[in-house]
């Protein structure tokens, strides 16, 4: 609830839930107070043929009245009283559905169980944590509790005039029973599988151990003539194999994202003990999918293009579905019969720790007790090369690829793309130790920011990358000296390296035992995928206890 620019800070606190059996008066009791002494001599009112109202069913009692300021909404005919700094539509209007404005004032005014109701009302829509609701919403959002077609400032029948001020009964016309939320932080999240399809290799253990080799999956790029591009070189997929994993049939039309996609996911369900035998046993309304994408199906969406040349009867009828960002995640739910949360988010290189951490909130939530997560993303045909060369952003070290991305190094001169999914299986802790599973790591917590300063550079000063630090310590509740291994984002470009490594230097300069390195030096970045298999990596270094 926003306070009022007259409304102190301690006026907005939600009342104990006493209030909830109080009795509603009536607005005759209300009024009372202000009515005219009788006179004798007063003329008796005049008999009429209307119906009498309905009278209240609530038990009367007698309050204090509530002055409102009545200058800028409409209220029924009533009686002049001193002027008061609120304004309210009216209780039943503002339960009926209204604007967050006029939920606000609404709150402002009314008794203390409407004010609980409304605080309620905006933290179930809102989805705010379960300790700030005592906090205050933005008004300003736009978003509505409901539709009140009847624009502001049109006088319905019998309103009052402008600047008349009146006296409003405020009384709830049922009892709403609170219902108790789960606390979020009660439900642990844990990771008991992981998948990936990655240029050093398409398992969890053979991937590491090629990183711990200092093996290099950048090379010359196969899949298509690039002679005439200035980078030739990628982290490209050479040998790949869905047999046994996507159904021929889809094989031949989904983009090679969805395929990794889905590779990655059910090797992360057999990594993780959840054969289809244990999944016939899951609650399948708690299970979800959410594995983003940050370029989508760019090889169906160009291969139609270049059918669109000919003739849209060339065109594939399954290019359009197939070239969305969401399709993956949708096609993998619907071979598992999973139908908790599905949906992906698409945030750039950002995108697999976007789906990493909105899925374990679903399990803090309640909402879910497994959730596979992660990225996936092939980006390697022509359009795509072409696009980033156009930005001038990758590396044109073609004579020597597997040196060509060297995060942090002076002679750093772009990065290298690459290709791959990476998947990770979340689940409840109490879930996974009653189904016996494999426990690799424990997820704490994180967060979202933003440098809201340029598309592709860093703020000059890192402060997104220093707050977004700051606060997935403190969501996770551990301390910077806590914190021995960070495996940077760093892609080998020459503003973006610097600027995150003076951020770490920020957060962590302190801490000696702090070891930070950057995987894509030998997987190159994988763009929307980068953050799956990157997770995977840290996750492999805890659990063989190497730090």
């Amino acid at each position: 609830l926003a306070p009022s620019p007259r409304l102190s800070a301690s006026q907005c606190r939600l009342p104990p839930t006493r209030y909830a059996a109080q009795p509603a008066p009536s607005p005759r009791e209300i009024a009372a107070p202000l009515l005219p002494a009788p006179s004798a001599t007063r003329r008796p009112p005049a008999p009429s043929n209307r119906a009498p109202s309905r009278p209240h069913l609530a038990p009367r009692r007698s309050v204090a009245p509530t002055f409102l300021d009545a200058s800028r909404r409409p209220f029924p005919r009533g009686i002049r009283v001193p002027r008061a700094p609120f304004a309210v539509r009216g209780i039943r209007e503002a339960a009926r559905g209204t604007t967050v404005r006029g939920a606000r004032t609404m709150a402002a005014a009314a008794p203390p169980l409407c004010a609980w109701l409304v605080a309620a009302g905006a933290h179930a829509d809102f989805g705010a944590d379960e300790h700030r609701q005592t906090q205050c919403l933005d008004a300003g959002s736009g978003a509505t509790f409901g539709l009140d077609r009847r624009p502001l400032g049109v006088r319905r029948r019998g309103s009052a005039r402008s600047g008349m001020a009146v006296s409003v009964a405020l009384q709830p016309e049922r009892v709403i029973v609170e219902k108790k939320r789960p606390d979020v932080k009660q439900r642990r999240v844990v990771v008991t599988g992981m998948g990936v399809v990655t240029p050093l290799g398409h398992d969890p253990d053979v991937f590491y151990n090629n990183l711990l080799d200092g093996h290099s999956g950048i090379s010359e790029i196969e899949t298509f003539d690039c002679s005439k591009f200035p980078t030739r070189i990628a982290g490209e997929i050479k040998s790949f194999s869905t047999e046994g994993w996507v159904v021929p049939k889809l094989s031949k039309r989904m983009d090679k994202f969805m395929l990794y996609l889905i590779t990655a996911g059910k090797k992360a369900l057999e990594n993780g003990g959840l054969t289809e035998e244990v999944r016939n046993d899951l609650d399948k309304t708690r299970c979800g999918v959410l594995i983003g994408s940050a370029m989508g199906g760019m090889k169906v969406f160009n291969d139609a293009i270049e059918a669109l040349r000919v003739s849209y009867r060339k065109m594939n009828p399954f290019c359009v579905p197939f070239a969305t960002t969401n399709m993956g995640s949708a096609i993998l739910a619907m071979d598992l019969g999973w139908m908790g949360p599905n949906y992906s988010i698409s945030t750039a290189c950002a995108t697999s720790n976007f789906c990493i951490l909105n899925a374990a909130n679903h399990i803090r939530r309640g909402e879910a007790d497994v959730m596979l997560c992660g990225g996936s993303d092939a980006p390697l045909i022509p359009i795509g090369l072409g696009g980033f060369v156009a930005c001038r952003a990758l590396s044109q070290r073609n004579s020597d690829p597997t040196k060509a991305s060297r995060p942090w190094d002076m002679d750093r001169d772009g990065f290298v793309m690459g290709e791959g999914a990476g998947v990770l299986v979340l689940e409840e802790l109490e879930h996974a130790k009653q189904r016996g599973a494999t426990i690799y790591a424990e997820f704490l917590g994180g967060s979202f920011t933003c440098d809201a300063y340029h598309m592709t550079e860093p703020h000059p000063e890192g402060t997104g990358i220093t707050l977004c630090i700051e606060k997935a310590l403190a969501d996770s509740g551990v301390a910077r000296e806590e914190i021995n291994y960070v495996n940077a984002h760093a892609t080998s470009t020459q503003s973006g390296d610097l600027k995150e490594y003076e951020a770490i230097v920020r957060c962590f300069g302190q801490n000696p035992q702090l070891r930070v390195n950057s995987t894509k030096s030998m997987t190159g970045h994988l763009i929307g995928a980068a953050g799956g298999i990157e997770a995977v990596a840290c996750i492999q270094v805890r659990s063989s206890c190497l730090l």
